[in-house]
């Protein structure tokens, strides 16, 4: 089962990815068992803390956002990380062919989406929205993500770890790249009226 594939890999990547490669996976079971119930984790968390707990600038009011505004937001959230596993995942079976590691499209979906396992559960840390506790979790976690990906790319794409390592340092290279283009979006669209709303 995937979610128990999820979980194992927290505790034993190696071995795990081995297990997930040999499950054979396809799109549509990873999609509907992993990824479309993990992203709503942090979708969710990031709506009751924005909405309920709030947060404080300085000794200034607690501010929250609109139920309405913090609804559209962590629609457009889900939908956001449902789009990155895929884009991710497509890069990931365009590249292949370059570094002789060519495999089918749920295998490489299967790849980036466990991957980011570590990052949709410490999105729960969003229930108390405030910025320095969510870095201070996030940033451990991220590392984390980085290892299981440099980890399961020489698993998942049966190449040696040499060429592991650099298919995994051209797809973070993309990831980063992607990270900015949806940053720049964000200020766009935030500069064009579509912030949100906020009420003390």
């Amino acid at each position: 089962m995937p979610i128990f594939h999820a979980f194992a890999l927290l505790i034993r990547p190696r071995a795990e990815w081995a297990a997930i490669r040999d499950h054979r996976p396809g799109v549509a079971g990873s999609f509907l068992l992993h990824t479309a119930l993990f992203a709503l984790i942090p979708a969710i968390a990031g709506y009751v803390g924005t909405t309920r707990t709030g947060w404080q600038v300085g000794a200034g009011d607690v501010v929250r956002l609109t139920e309405e505004s913090a609804l559209r937001i962590a629609v457009l959230y889900y939908l956001a990380m449902l789009a990155a596993a895929f884009c991710v995942a497509w890069m990931i079976h365009w590249m292949s062919r370059t570094y002789g590691a060519s495999q089918p499209l749920g295998r490489c979906y299967a790849l980036a989406t466990y991957t980011a396992t570590p990052l949709f559960l410490v999105g729960a840390m969003q229930l108390q929205p405030i910025l320095w506790l969510n870095l201070l979790a996030g940033l451990p976690v991220l590392g984390y993500t980085v290892f299981l990906f440099y980890t399961g790319v020489p698993v998942m794409m049966e190449i040696p770890e040499e060429r592991g390592f650099l298919f995994s340092s051209a797809v973070m290279a993309f990831g980063l790249v992607a990270l900015v283009a949806m940053l720049a979006i964000t200020v766009l669209l935030w500069s064009s009226g579509f912030g949100p709303s906020f009420t003390h």
